[in-house]
């Protein structure tokens, strides 16, 4: 498989993790999974990701997610993995792990404890050092780690670090960041920036410059048909699509809870077998479930009306 580089466009979807109801890895799902996202459009997977419970796995475990899923796309589309860790010297061992296998980059979100510009570009300087010739994606998400990373700092990090092949844009809000990074002469050259935060904002993020999605949403069918109508120029068609699926990927926006829906919607789409969080983890209460029911529901009836 050929390594990730700024080129990157399309729908890199954010896998979920799948678990038995014991909270033992489900292999067979993560086959499934693979299958399901291929079917839906994927223009590429990412493991371990936020969504994807990475922090409550082993270094074996996440080994091993990386090398079934790679197994079972056999080189169809380009797989990124999450290998963000307190210390480099996971990050360096799981690294090295995934790439052997076939991985083509990596994702790595900056620790909580940075503060200034100078702190998270000497971070990602040592991170790329300790990862080698790796490409890595550059992931910003405040909402999650605190850390906000201005403009001049991205673009310091691309001047800086040729292996930094894309942006993860997840700061909310966040569309004048993806401006400011798309006008003329901002960035020493132009990287892939794809989009989180489930979608919610991606007829708006592909207008400003982004190229595509980088993120998690049950139904991965929205954020493949806006990008691709979105290419063909056809943004009434991408819009009217994002609008019909957007009460459910609002409702799976919800903090705390937004991966036990996303679960429970895999779930009864028939993906995962069960749709359990590794503790610790949330669950959807009887009338949580209910709601969920109704906006698939709904969500199925418009699409039949968009056709």
């Amino acid at each position: 498989m050929a390594r990730l580089d700024e080129s990157a466009r399309g729908v890199y979807l954010i896998a979920v993790t799948p678990f038995t109801e014991t909270g033992a890895l489900d292999l067979d799902g993560c086959d499934r999974m693979a299958d399901f996202y291929l079917e839906a459009g994927a223009t590429g997977l990412t493991l371990l990701g936020v969504m994807g419970e990475a922090p409550k796995l082993t270094t074996d475990e996440s080994a091993t997610i990386v090398n079934r899923v790679l197994k079972r796309v056999d080189g169809r589309v380009p797989i990124v993995v999450g290998v963000s860790s307190p210390g480099f010297a996971q990050m360096q061992a799981l690294t090295g792990r995934v790439m052997d296998d076939g991985a083509a980059g990596v994702m790595i979100a900056p620790p909580g404890s940075l503060r200034t510009d100078d702190q998270i570009a000497g971070y990602y300087e040592q991170a790329a050092e300790m990862i080698g010739d790796v490409p890595f994606v550059l992931q910003d998400f405040p909402l999650t780690t605190g850390v906000q990373m201005s403009v001049p700092v991205i673009a310091r990090i691309i001047k800086d670090i040729p292996t930094c092949v894309c942006l993860k844009h997840e700061d909310w809000p966040g569309l004048a960041k993806i401006t400011a990074l798309r006008k003329e002469g901002a960035t020493a050259r132009r990287v892939s920036i794809l989009c989180g935060n489930g979608g919610v904002f991606l007829p708006e993020e592909m207008e400003r410059g982004a190229d595509g999605a980088m993120t998690g949403f049950a139904y991965p069918e929205m954020m493949t048909g806006v990008v691709e109508n979105h290419a063909k120029g056809d943004m009434e068609r991408a819009r009217d699509l994002f609008d019909a699926y957007l009460p459910l990927a609002r409702f799976e926006q919800q903090p705390g809870l937004g991966l036990a829906i996303r679960k429970y919607v895999l779930y009864r789409r028939g993906v995962l077998a069960n749709p359990t969080l590794r503790k610790p983890g949330a669950a959807l209460d009887p009338l949580s479930r209910a709601e969920v029911d109704r906006l698939m529901a709904r969500l199925e009836k418009r699409l039949k009306e968009l056709n």
